[in-house]
């Protein structure tokens, strides 16, 4: 979308653009995003290595659990488990990747599965989340961690001195700890500084960021990663604001320069997760990962990948589907298309059932795409 650039403007404080507010509804009366998709919610992440004990223990809810792991392991279902086999399993041997650790709730339940000979290695940007799967690693020798994004898949197994793996999985976007947690810059309903990185060891934050950007750019960011439809005027308004210290003042500027609300949803959501993906480089994050799954997966091997919005979901599908079919958009004007190699089999569509979208909101978006890999040797594309 392009996008002309602002008059510049006066600025103004961010107390003076909550006068214009009296004939606007309360915070009070919508929804923080916690109960509306999980990764469309927003929170200062803490300087590098200071994490308190308060952090490890937010709750987070693994959303489709069994659904995915049972796909990264290629079954229909994983066991019952009784009191008799509690610590059966399958027993699996293998090597698999949890692309996103978060708290470690499908990593466990994979373990869990796995043979002794097995090995799970588990990525994360978050710092909070690479402590608790530090912890996991210290009681079971079959997990590795690594500190980074899943962009970095290849190399950093291939300095593991691992080539192939059997299985991939994947939980997208923020976890219910990092919008829980105020301090974190995610959540437009509890304050904190403007930060939102995912790892706050590296990067600039949101707030610096927006010291910097100019109307022009940070309107076709709030367009292009949130899809927001007043994107011009909600820049405006924040570049007018003095500072981007607090969160629940920046929401409030976002709340006021919002002309048309959606019912139920904060009129800050779209934007504050524009900025989130934006600075996270998220999109990108996802892209590269799904491309370095062709040639990581071993003929047979299976990947699970759980997505909350369409800025996701729609990179997946498009990308199964492309690489299932052998056709691309390339080739359609092409008198003889090329033969493409099919490096998936049909991919398949998971969502939650009633019973955990009761029990978990959050999770009332989530899809989980599925596909195993062929036996088609992996050739690099040029497309």
């Amino acid at each position: 979308m392009s996008l002309s650039k602002s008059k510049p403007k006066s600025k103004a404080s961010p107390s003076a653009a909550a006068a214009l507010t009296e004939s606007a509804p309360s915070p009070s009366s919508v929804q923080d995003a916690s109960t509306q998709d999980a990764p469309l919610d927003v929170t200062q992440a803490h300087h590098e290595g200071d994490i308190t004990p308060d952090e490890l223990s937010f709750v987070h809810d693994a959303v489709l659990l069994q659904e995915t792991v049972a796909a990264v392991l290629g079954v229909k279902s994983l066991p019952k488990q009784t009191d008799d086999n509690t610590h059966a399993g399958l027993q699996m041997s293998g090597v698999y990747v949890d692309a996103t650790f978060g708290r470690g709730g499908h990593s466990r339940l994979l373990l869990s599965q796995l043979a002794d000979d097995a090995q799970l290695i588990v990525f994360d940007k978050d710092p909070t989340a690479i402590s608790v799967a530090q912890e996991l690693a210290s009681t079971d020798s079959r997990v590795k961690v690594v500190h980074d994004s899943f962009a970095t898949l290849t190399d950093s197994l291939a300095a593991m001195g691992i080539v192939q793996v059997d299985g991939l999985m994947a939980d997208l976007g923020i976890s219910s700890p990092q919008i829980d947690d105020g301090s974190r810059g995610f959540s437009f309903m509890r304050d904190g500084a403007v930060d939102m990185r995912m790892d706050t060891s590296r990067g600039q934050s949101v707030a610096e960021w927006l010291m910097k950007v100019d109307d022009e750019t940070l309107a076709n960011v709030l367009y292009d990663f949130g899809e927001e439809r007043h994107s011009r005027r909600i820049a405006r308004a924040i570049k007018q604001m003095e500072s981007y210290e607090s969160t629940l003042e920046l929401a409030e500027v976002i709340k006021v320069a919002h002309p048309n609300w959606q019912r139920g949803k904060h009129p800050a959501t779209q934007s504050f997760q524009a900025m989130r993906i934006f600075i996270n480089n998220e999109l990108g994050d996802v892209d590269a990962f799904l491309e370095q799954s062709i040639p990581i997966l071993k003929s047979g091997g299976q990947l699970a990948v759980i997505s909350f919005h369409s800025l996701e979901d729609r990179r997946i599908k498009q990308f199964l589907q492309r690489h299932s079919k052998g056709q691309y958009p390339e080739d359609e004007k092409l008198p003889m298309p090329p033969n493409r190699p099919r490096y998936f089999s049909k991919p398949k569509r998971v969502g939650p059932n009633k019973a955990e979208t009761s029990q978990n909101p959050r999770s009332r978006s989530a899809w989980l795409r599925m596909a195993t890999r062929t036996d088609t040797d992996y050739e690099q594309a040029t497309v």
